[in-house]
Order: C-alpha cells, then structure tokens, then sequence
C-alpha cells in the first residue's frame, strides 16, 4: 500500500524581478522517504524550499501538509507544523555560542530545557560533536554546519530540508551523517535532499526530482540511473569531462615556495601551523586535503597576506620575499586568492557584481585610473565573468545576495582566473556548485595552469583533488604532510594522513620542493 504523501506541492510560481524563479512546480514527498531535489545553479531548488520552510510565499499554488491545505508564513511557522532546514548558508551569529545560537531556533520553551546538555546528548549520538560553550567565530566551517544539523535534530523533525549539507564535510562525517538520515528516515522522518554530489545521491536517495529553469523536468529512481545521466538531465545536454592539456613540468620554475611557516592562530580554538614547508612550479596544480579545523583557514589567511609570516623569505613569489605583505601587496607581486566563505569573504553581499569585482581586480584589470574608478571597464569587467562562467543574473548591476550560492561562487572563482595570475590560491573551488559549473571550474583552473600559473587548491573534496591535481598534501594538526603524486596516491594513504597519523618510514613521496 503506498503511503500518502507528508507534503504536497501544487502548481507552485514564485517570481522575481527578471526570473521566474518556480514556474508551476508540483512535489509529493512521503513519510520516512529520502528524496533528492537536483537541478543545476539557478534551477529554483533553494527558492521552492525556502517556500515549504516559509521564508518566502509563492505567488500561487498550494501546499498540502499531512492532507491539510496549509499556509507556511513563517520559519516559525514552519518549525511548529514539524519542518526543519540545514542551509546551505549558515544562520549563525558568530558573537554567540553554539547553545545560544542553537536556543535561537528553538520556538518550544520546553526543548530549550537543558539545552545544552541535550546538545552533547544528541551531537555524540549522531557523531557530529559539538562543544555547546564554543563561541561560532571560532569555529571551521565544517563545525558550524554541525550546529544546523543539530538545532534540527533537537526539535524531532517530521521533514527534515538539508541544502548542500555535506559540501564541506569530510568523507568520514558524510558516512556519518548518512547513517544518521537513514536511522531517522526509518523512524518515518522524511528528508528533502539537496545535492550537486551525485553519487552521493545515488547511494543516498530512493527517489530524485529534477528541475531546470525553475520547472520540474524529470522524476526517477537515482539507484538506477548513472551519475553521468543525471547530470545530464539537470543541464540539458551532454557532459563534457575537463580535458587535461598539460603535463607538469619537472624542469619549470617555482613560483610559490614556503618555508617552514609557523603561525599561531588567532583564534581561541582554531589551530596553529607549524613547520610547513612546500613548493610549486609554474604550470602545477598542488592540492591540499584534510577533515575541516586542521589548520585550512589559517593556511589560505597566511598565503593570502591576511596573517603575516615570521619573517618576508618564509613566504616567496617568482623568487620575491611576500611573507611580509599584506593581502595587496601579495596581489601586486601576481597572486590572486579564493577564500573558503564566500559570503562576507569572497564577496560583499550589498555591493553589486560590479562593486565586488572591482575590489579585487581594480590592480590587475586597471579598474582605477589615477585614483578614479572607471565605471565602464569594472562593469566590463564584471560581464566578461559573468559570460565567461556562466553566471545567471540580471546583469553585473545585480548585487550579489541576489544570486544562487552556486552562482556566486562561479562568479568569485572566475574574477580571480580572469585575472590570469601567477598564483592562485583557492579554498573549496566548487563548494555549492553543480555538476555543470564543476566541471567548468574545473576546465578554468586546468587551462589556467597550462599557461603557466602555479595553483594551490585547499579542498575537503578528495575526488576534486584527485580529478585536477598534479600533486596532493594533507594537513592534520596544523602540519602538511610530504606532497605525493596524485597518479601514485591511494585513499588509504590519504585517510591515514587526514587522521594525522604520518606515512611509514620511506613510504614519503618525494617533494618536487
């Protein structure tokens, strides 16, 4: 007997200036079901759910819950009837702790009862830990995406929304967390599932809806399709792998040369670096793997200026001593960076795309001309980025809060390609992104070493690694690990390192340092 269905969505239209966000969409989605909702960037996902959690209103159609016409007015609301959301932008204060953020989305008085003992009780009981004193600024990404998780978990959701969940965990929190979707799937939860990993919807999900353009194009079962057709099915045409036109050369130059670079962290709980030493040659790609809060954050800030080295040679640039440079003196000696956040971080979300390429591409794209802005090559600027990568919106006037996370993460990544720099730093390249635009990405960064620039990408996606990589390290405890040839590496190997315990003795790789 089929089982009637939680939720139902009926002809759903939301609208926006310039875009027909969801245009008729209907979903059922039953109890104790996995369902994955796929669509590439800009396909209307995160709109349709903000709409069943009640932080938008449709324009029209109906939402049926537990056989009820229902209006959701409100995340309030939405909470009450028994629908929580992980976002994939975290809401978080970072001046709170993780308990008091956690009380914040707490509606019922009762549950907010020894809350932060019932935070320890449920974080180690569905392996995500949590220290409910810890103030959020203090926390890796990684660790935040946990508090999400389990502010829902507290409240016993009967819908549970995740958006992008795992796109910054490692694989050992992804099997955990699998697990424990699973577990309340079969107490009769039933998960809306968000995804651009598409194996991981297919070991994950029993059913897939997907949309393009804001309209529901295709339903399937995603264990008996292949990743490759789903992707298809998302964009609309064939899937082209990144083409790899370039080999390493042992003999090229080193542009970027570290050398034991120590630096505490500014943080209360974030990690120290210590001792890491590396280096990379024109024309290669070196990536950096490792479980989120092993010292990533404090890496991309002393490569990128925003922490400052010891001494000006521990850090070096064509052979110019950086260490001691702030992030536009870094940027001045050819280097160009991607920060990991890219809200607040990577972009400012009030400033127009064409504000935020102008604040990192005005020295390198001669944006200004003797202290005047030249309004005419930054928004020239910013719609050749906007071609370039794809990115859908209205125009380079749009501001940035205005775009999906996926777009504006295509758009930070290729402000900085665009500027074909000698060094390019990027945390979590493809975070949020889909299938598509990953592989664009991946494409962009590929042909931007072909011409000569030394790449180094921070990343907790090991098959991104292994896919462009010429070289991989990992970082555990604030240490790097000797780099290996990805063509020689094993998962074993890699997992052993991101559980910081080091590689036998004469198993180390040679270091094209």
């Amino acid at each position: 007997m089929a089982r009637q269905s939680l939720l139902s969505l009926s002809g759903i239209v939301k609208q926006f200036p310039g875009c027909l966000a969801n245009d008729h969409v209907d979903l059922a989605i039953r109890p104790g079901e996995i369902h994955a909702l796929l669509g590439e960037n800009g396909a209307g996902k995160s709109t349709l759910v903000k709409i069943i959690y009640g932080v938008q209103q449709p324009d029209a159609g109906e939402i049926v819950w537990q056989g009820t016409p229902t209006v959701i007015g409100s995340p309030s609301v939405a909470r009450d009837l028994g629908i929580g959301m992980v976002f994939q932008h975290f809401s978080l204060f970072e001046a709170l702790t993780v308990a008091e953020n956690i009380a914040l989305g707490i509606n019922d008085k009762k549950l907010r009862k020894d809350l932060t003992t019932r935070i320890v009780e449920v974080s180690e009981a569905y392996g995500l830990p949590l220290d409910p004193n810890r103030a959020v600024h203090d926390l890796s990404v990684g660790e935040r995406q946990r508090i999400e998780i389990v502010r829902c978990l507290l409240q016993k959701p009967k819908l549970l929304i995740m958006d992008e969940p795992t796109s910054v965990l490692t694989p050992q929190e992804v099997e955990k967390l699998f697990a424990t979707l699973r577990r309340l799937a079969s107490e009769g939860c039933a998960i809306l599932y968000i995804s651009h990993k598409l194996d991981e919807i297919r070991a994950l999900c029993e059913k897939a809806t997907i949309m393009r353009l804001g309209k529901v194009v295709a339903e399937c079962d995603p264990r008996q399709e292949s990743a490759k057709h789903l992707a298809e099915l998302m964009i609309g045409m064939s899937l082209k792998a990144p083409i790899h036109g370039r080999q390493a050369d042992e003999g090229a130059a080193t542009r970027l040369e570290v050398r034991d670079l120590s630096v505490k962290s500014d943080q209360q709980f974030g990690t120290d670096l210590k001792g890491i030493s590396f280096a990379v040659k024109a024309g290669e790609i070196l990536g950096i793997g490792g479980i989120a809060g092993n010292g990533q954050n404090e890496l991309m800030a002393a490569l990128s200026g925003e922490t400052l080295a010891p001494a000006p040679d521990v850090i070096s640039l064509d052979g110019v001593a950086v260490g001691k440079l702030g992030p536009d003196g870094r940027r001045a000696s050819g280097g160009c960076f991607v920060p990991e956040e890219r809200n607040g971080h990577g972009a400012v979300r009030d400033m127009t795309l064409a504000e935020n390429a102008l604040l990192s591409g005005y020295r390198r794209r001669g944006l200004v001309q003797i202290g005047v802005i030249d309004d005419s090559r930054t928004t020239s600027f910013a719609g050749e980025v906007i071609k370039g990568f794809d990115v859908r919106t209205t125009g380079p006037k749009a501001e940035a809060r205005s775009l999906s996370g996926g777009n504006l993460q295509k758009f930070i990544v290729g402000r900085e390609i665009l500027q074909k720099p000698a060094l390019l730093v990027v945390a979590q390249p493809t975070w949020g992104v889909d299938a598509g635009a990953a592989s664009a990405i991946h494409q962009a960064l590929l042909d931007l070493a072909a011409q000569g620039a030394a790449i180094v990408i921070i990343s907790q996606d090991l098959d991104e690694i292994m896919t462009i990589a010429d070289r991989i390290a990992v970082i555990a405890g604030g240490r790097l690990s000797p780099a290996m040839p990805v063509a020689s590496a094993t998962v074993e190997e890699i997992g052993r390192l991101m559980g910081g315990i080091p590689m036998a003795a004469g198993a180390e790789a040679v270091d094209a340092a």
